[in-house]
């Protein structure tokens, strides 16, 4: 599965910022990873898990395989994330799956 890209470019001190997702937390933090970002700077405010990225850095996602996305995209892919995070299978003990 992919890693996502957003085309925000929201002002952050003097730099433009966006954001980068994943379907898994594993996919998000090896691509965080591929392009030097700090494990730190994980967001994860209890809804959505993401990373904010300054341009420089969303340049290397995206040519190290991430995909852009807009951001219509971007609010489906959140709340396909939230409603995968409400099933019975999300908790890593459950006996129901």
């Amino acid at each position: 599965m992919p890693v996502y890209v957003d085309q925000a470019a929201t002002p952050y001190r003097r730099m433009r910022m966006a954001h980068m997702l994943a379907d898994t937390l594993e996919e998000l933090h090896a691509m965080a990873d591929r392009v030097g970002l700090k494990r730190e700077w994980f967001q994860h405010d209890g809804k959505t898990p993401h990373y904010d990225l300054c341009q420089a850095k969303r340049r290397l996602a995206l040519a190290a395989g991430a995909v852009e996305i807009n951001r219509r995209q971007t609010v489906a892919l959140i709340r396909a994330w939230r409603v995968r995070q409400q099933s019975p299978c999300a908790a890593a003990l459950s006996d129901v799956c």
